[in-house]
This record gives structure tokens, C-alpha cells and sequence, in this order.
């Protein structure tokens, strides 16, 4: 049964109905075995960090950083702060010194977390440039603090400052005067096409998208649910708070290329994840099946069929499969499909929401076939997460993002841009009355800038407003739709489409280099470097009978004419990613404008 109660008091709350029941898995920075961490004990830390930054001075309301990869530090900051009123913003873990001064200058923070060395270095750098900033506390106790540094300290002495609990009468009355209109976090977007702004979201805003949430997403007390996107994105941070309030299991994550292996070894039944997980996860099993004997393919293709009808022709359209179809795919399920399943630590998988980008459909239909419950959705940092989603056990379609969940009132408005109202809603931007007022309508609608429609009570989107693209000859292009549909190949690991104001389209593609490499040696092809083997002409042939394979059912002006291989990844240090990966179009036209002229020559 779910605790949806304020969050200065959840984990305390949680602490006296589960005790030393256990609430969190983890490993130590830089360590490898799983340890866990009790519902008490988590709660005493948590009383102990609102004690220590009474100490320092914090007031309610007063914002505070926390410059971090996931960890159980992280979480309880979080709870920490929100038990005196204050209000936490979350770093990711990959900003830059300039993000990092931006956003300390911009709320005014006087104290920040960090976690490694890399995030310890980075706010060490900015310090000098951050004229409210007068404390880092570093969390892992392996970094090197500097001899010359008397303004940083680690956590462990951080907690010595609320040892014994000295202002617990302070903390609980700070405790009874939280309101739901206290700010609990500023997040601040990745900005894909400007600058980023703050978004602010209320103790109110959560517990109104906990409650809806509940109504919807099946998560329980039984559970063992992964963290793996980062604490800081606001899908990640609702869920895990969501999962916190039904008495969930958390397994911290810290690094997010650990994740598979982290699967394989704590066997989650639920985590949030972006598509490009599971398009890695679909070409990983894809590519073993290519590789297995013919009898193996054969039995395996059989076997996604039958799942594929079972669950996707008839359960996902709320219709009860025939008999005879019912009892193969169980036997299919428990043979085929539960090795698939094991190999990616997904024993007892119950259910895995995945929302962020568009999802393909051949990768959707994959996920489900396997017998995996994907529940795609549909959200932004503004309205906490959540906008739509599927719900189990309700009929649902593919290349959908889902049902409104409850509360949410949906519009659409011009240019089919899809607009929100209701409790989750942000009420606007920390410092900038402008873009607040610029982001609402005059009824008060947020404007997503996602294109949509409803169909059936399900909303489908259809592209981003502003990264639509226009063609010399008229014709408008999504670039992320394209995208999408070309990164299940194997092959891919990253794609940047180039239309806007151009005869035709291009794109620029980063290749998956081992997976080159090997095919290379496979075919003869002779190569020392990246830059040879991604300009060599059997290369780029072989890479454009697959592109044209996956585009077949484009339309032919949205279809990609010409492509570059590019030799090296591209990069956040150089600002062609943001923190959430996305691409920022603007800078990788600077960055790459002699590729993309040369794409256009005639």
C-alpha cells in the first residue's frame, strides 16, 4: 500500500512500517560487492544530514546542489534537505565547469555535493567563479581533496555535524510547517535549443503525480527496482521516489555503462529506461541469433512470431489468445524466452517503463514478444515525469505513448502541439519570468512543444515542433522519426539527420567501431585507423544496402540520400550532446559544416 505523504517525512514514515526491512542495494564507489542498507538506517542517516545542515546555517527554502552519479549519499541528501524545507537541485553528473557555475550562480547555492574526483574537481575549478558557493562536501572518501582546499570536506565529516542529532526538535518542527507549495527541486533542462532554465517542481507536484501514478503503474513492495538512468533526470527521480512510496527495493546504479552487468547480478523486476536501451538490448540478442546455427534461427523466429501474436495481436488489444496459442507461447516463454530473459538478469521481470525518446516499433514489438512488459509513456522535466502511459492489464497500441494518467488534462492546439494542465504541471521557470510566460497559454495550457493527437483515449506523438525540418523543396521533415527507425542497426550507435533548408537528406553517423572492425577483418577489408575504415567505399556500400533496408517504408523525401561516417563519437566536452545524450543540432552544424557542405556538393 502506497505512503503518499510529504517527502520531508517519507523515509521516516517508511522506516515505521518496514524497520530493517531492507530499502536499498548498492555498491560503494569504486567498489564491487553488492551491500543493502535498511529502512532504519537509511532514516537515522537521513535525520542526521537534516540535523548537519542546520548546523551549517541552511534555511528553509535555501537551495542546495548535489553534483553527483547516483548513489545512496545522493538519495540521502535529497531526503535531508527536503526534511528542513530546503530544496535540492540536481546536477548531472557529466555537466561541464561552465554548467556548473551557470546553475550554482543562477540559484545562489551556498553548498554542494559532489561525487568523484572528476565532479570534485570540476566544482573546485568553479569555485573562484561562484561568489555564493562556500562549501563542497565529496562523497566518495577515495577522492583527493587538495592540501589547498580548506573549503571542501567529505561527507563522512559532514555527518559529524549532526551526530547525536542535536537539532531534531528543529527539524521536526520544520517538519510540521512543511507545506505542498514548498519547492522541492529545480531542475534545470539540458537545453537542446538554448540556454538552460531551471524548472521548478513542488512538494505538491509530486505528490499529485504519486498519487496518479499509483492508480497506474503496478509497482509494489515486492519489488526490486534498478536505478539506472541518472537521479538527476526527472523520469529516474519520479520513478524512484514512486517506488520509495509503495516500499520498493532500490538497487543504486552508480555508473550507467554498468548496467547489464549490475542486471545480471542483483536480478531486478522493474527499472525505468530510455528506447536506446532496449534498441542495444534487441541488437545484442538479434546479433546472437545471427550467429547461431540454422536450426536455432529457425526456432527462435518461430518463437517471436508466436509471441509476437500472442501478446501483441491479441493481449495488448484486451482479446484472450486461442488455446492452442496460449499453451505454445507458455512453452515457448519458459524455454526460449525465459534464456533471453536470464541472460539479461531479467528472471522475474514484472514490468519496465521506458519513455524519453521515440520508441521504434520493431524494437517495441520485440520487447513484448519476448515476454518483457515495456510500458511505453510519454513526459517532460515540466510536468513531473508522467504525462501518459500504458496501462497493464488495459488494452494498449503500438507506437503509442499511452493514456493520460489521472489529473492530466490534455489539449490540442495549434500546429497540433500538445498542451497540459493539471497538478503535475510546473508552475514555470526559477528567475525567468519571461519564458514562464512565454511557455503557457492564455488559459494556461503548457505548451510542450511535442506534435500530437488522441486517438481511443491513447495520445500519439507525431514530432518535436521545433526540430522539424524543411526541405529546399518544401517538404517537411522529423528528424527524430527518421532517427529512430535507422538506430536499430547494429551497426549505428549513433545518428544526426541533416535536412533543414537542403535538397535531400543527409545524416551523420557515428558507427559501433568494434562491430565495423570485425567486419571488416571478416570481409578483407585492410585498415589502420578509424578515419580509413569509415571512408572505405565497401564499407560505406555495405552500410547503405542496410539504411535503405530499414528506410524502405519512408517516404521517399524523408528517406536519407547520402550519410558520413564519422571516425570518433561524438561529444558533450565540445557541446554536440546535452547530459541526456540528445543531439544539439545548432553546434553539430558548426562542428561538422565541411562534412555536410561535401554531403551537398554536386
Amino acid at each position: 500500500m502506497q505512503t503518499n505523504c510529504h517527502m520531508s517525512v517519507l523515509v521516516h514514515e517508511q522506516a515505521k512500517k518496514y524497520g530493517d526491512r531492507e530499502m536499498l542495494i548498492y555498491q560503494d564507489f569504486g567498489g564491487k560487492e553488492w551491500k543493502s542498507l535498511s529502512w532504519n538506517q537509511v532514516s537515522a542517516t537521513v535525520k542526521q544530514v537534516s540535523n548537519a545542515l542546520l548546523n551549517l546555517g541552511v534555511k528553509p527554502q535555501e537551495n542546495i546542489g548535489i553534483f553527483s552519479q547516483n548513489s545512496v549519499q545522493y538519495i540521502e541528501c535529497d531526503f535531508g534537505a527536503w526534511g528542513i524545507r530546503a530544496v535540492t537541485i540536481p546536477f548531472y553528473a557529466t555537466s561541464s565547469e561552465q554548467q556548473i557555475q551557470f546553475m550554482v550562480n543562477d540559484a545562489k547555492v551556498r553548498f554542494l555535493f559532489v561525487g568523484e574526483q572528476d565532479q570534485y574537481e570540476k566544482a573546485r575549478r568553479a569555485f573562484s567563479l561562484c561568489p555564493t558557493l562556500e562549501r563542497i562536501i565529496v562523497y566518495d572518501p577515495m577522492v583527493h581533496i587538495s592540501s589547498h582546499d580548506p573549503n571542501a570536506i567529505y561527507f563522512d565529516d559532514f555527518l559529524k555535524l549532526g551526530e547525536n542529532l542535536p537539532r531534531q526538535t528543529e527539524v521536526e518542527k520544520l517538519q510540521q510547517e512543511a507545506s505542498f507549495d514548498d519547492i522541492a527541486n529545480i531542475l534545470y533542462t539540458s537545453g537542446t535549443t538554448g540556454d538552460s532554465k531551471g524548472v521548478i517542481l513542488t512538494h505538491g507536484q509530486f505528490h499529485a503525480a504519486f498519487e496518479a501514478n499509483n492508480k497506474c503503474v503496478p509497482v509494489g513492495e515486492k519489488d526490486r527496482v534498478m536505478n539506472f538512468l541518472p537521479y538527476t533526470h526527472i523520469f529516474e527521480r519520479g520513478w524512484a521516489i514512486l517506488s520509495l512510496t509503495e516500499g520498493a527495493t532500490m538497487i543504486v546504479n552508480t555508473h550507467p555503462q554498468e548496467v547489464q552487468q549490475s542486471m545480471r547480478e542483483t536480478h531486478p523486476t522493474c527499472m525505468s529506461a530510455v528506447p536506446r536501451f532496449w534498441e542495444k538490448v534487441y541488437m545484442g540478442v538479434m546479433d546472437k541469433i545471427e550467429h547461431s546455427s540454422a536450426m536455432q534461427r529457425k526456432l527462435f523466429y518461430h518463437a517471436l512470431a508466436v509471441g509476437r501474436k500472442h501478446n501483441i495481436e491479441y493481449l495488448s488489444r484486451g482479446k484472450k489468445p486461442p488455446m492452442a496459442l496460449h499453451f505454445e507461447y507458455e512453452m515457448l516463454n519458459r524455454t526460449v524466452f525465459s534464456l533471453v530473459r536470464k541472460e539479461l538478469g531479467l528472471e522475474n521481470a514484472h514490468f519496465f517503463p521506458t519513455a524519453g525518446a521515440a520508441v521504434s516499433e520493431h524494437v517495441e514489438e520485440f520487447v513484448h514478444s519476448i515476454g518483457i512488459n515495456m510500458i511505453v509513456g510519454y513526459g517532460l522535466t515540466e510536468s513531473l515525469a508522467t504525462v501518459s502511459c500504458n496501462h497493464l492489464g488495459k488494452p494498449w497500441t503500438v507506437g503509442s505513448v499511452g493514456i493520460p494518467i489521472e489529473g492530466i488534462d490534455i489539449k490540442i492546439g495549434e500546429n497540433d502541439e500538445v498542451l497540459l494542465k493539471g497538478p503535475t504541471i510546473t508552475c514555470g521557470y526559477y528567475n525567468r519570468e519571461d519564458l514562464t510566460k512565454a511557455a503557457f497559454t492564455e488559459d494556461g495550457y503548457f505548451k510542450t512543444g511535442d506534435a500530437g493527437y488522441l486517438k481511443d483515449g491513447e495520445l500519439f506523438l507525431k514530432e518535436r515542433i521545433k526540430d522539424l525540418f524543411k526541405t529546399s523543396n518544401g517538404k517537411y521533415i522529423a528528424p527524430q522519426m527518421i532517427e529512430s527507425k535507422l538506430l536499430v542497426d547494429k551497426f549505428i550507435d549513433q545518428i544526426a539527420i541533416i535536412a533543414d533548408e537542403r535538397k535531400f537528406v543527409s545524416a551523420l553517423i557515428i558507427p559501433v567501431y568494434p562491430l565495423l572492425e570485425e567486419y571488416a577483418r571478416e570481409h578483407g577489408i585492410a585498415f589502420e585507423t578509424r578515419e580509413q575504415l569509415c571512408a572505405d567505399p565497401r564499407i560505406i556500400q555495405m552500410m547503405k544496402e542496410r539504411i535503405d533496408t530499414l528506410q524502405q517504408q519512408l517516404a521517399h523525401y524523408e528517406q536519407v540520400k547520402r550519410f558520413t561516417l564519422l571516425p570518433h563519437h561524438l561529444s558533450m566536452e565540445k557541446g554536440e550532446l546535452t547530459n541526456t545524450l540528445k543531439i544539439r543540432r545548432r553546434v553539430l552544424n558548426e562542428n561538422y559544416k565541411a562534412e555536410i557542405e561535401a554531403m551537398y556538393a554536386e
